[in-house]
């Protein structure tokens, strides 16, 4: 269970990091789904758990794979070689 809530704690970052890509629509999209997660989670925890194949089920489980795309993003705009900073070895 902890290691959902850190994975949820991360994916409910993840729109900032969208919106400081400057993909608003990510963000919107993932925002909608953040809520359906977190309506899951707390339908899971304090009463019994939805169905399978329920509209929360799968906001949350798409939450966490679209979490998962927005910090690889992320990271890889970090990383990623600015032109102009490089050196021409040619």
């Amino acid at each position: 269970m902890g290691v959902t809530l850190i994975f949820m704690l991360l994916a409910t970052l993840t729109p900032f990091l969208f919106v400081q890509m400057k993909k608003q629509g990510f963000a919107i999209a993932h925002t909608v789904l953040l809520i359906g997660m977190w309506i899951y989670f707390f339908e899971s925890v304090f009463h019994t758990a939805p169905a399978l194949f329920s509209v929360t089920a799968i906001m949350f489980y798409l939450s966490l794979i679209a979490a998962e795309v927005g910090w690889v993003m992320f990271i890889l705009r970090l990383v990623k070689p600015q032109g102009k900073y490089q050196k021409s070895y040619l």
